[in-house]
């Protein structure tokens, strides 16, 4: 289903939903990160999706990534919360949902890069990569407090 973003639009539409979600900055081991072009808006984005009844953020994250990637992850710490109000989408039926992430740091255990219906590019880039990839304010701002070291390592 298409999906429009609208940030700090004093003409976008009125949030009707807030839907816990959840995103992962999977890192590998030569430092690039995992990124997805999303069916719904053709923007590169991090692997993620709307919390399940019965999962815990990081499940969350951990199925989110492995379905839109094929990518197994284990989950190190935290990236950021994100809870923009000014951050909107909205959808072709009718739903506009209020930005309502918790961006996790992964790294990858297993599996194979692989697209799904909800992405048809999947690809791993250093940092400087991603610079100049088309993707949302929301996402690129949680690449960017990655990258500025703001996410807490548990080991």
């Amino acid at each position: 289903m298409p999906r429009r973003d609208y940030q700090d639009d004093p003409n976008a539409p009125l949030a009707n939903s807030l839907i816990p979600a959840a995103s992962a900055v999977v890192v590998d081991g030569r430092g690039r990160v995992l990124l997805q072009r999303r069916t719904d808006n053709g923007m590169w984005a991090l692997p993620g999706g709307k919390m399940e009844l019965g999962e815990s953020i990081a499940d969350c994250a951990v199925r989110e990534t492995l379905e839109e990637t094929g990518i197994t992850v284990e989950i190190k710490g935290i990236v950021g919360t994100y809870t923009d109000p000014g951050h909107v989408f909205a959808y072709d039926d009718g739903e506009v949902r209020q930005e309502f992430s918790i961006c996790l740091l992964a790294h990858p255990t297993g599996g194979r890069l692989q697209t799904s219906d909800e992405s048809f590019e999947v690809a791993w880039f250093t940092p400087d990569a991603t610079d100049d990839l088309p993707m949302v304010p929301s996402i690129r701002k949680r690449i960017s407090d990655w990258r500025a070291g703001l996410a807490p390592v548990v080991r």
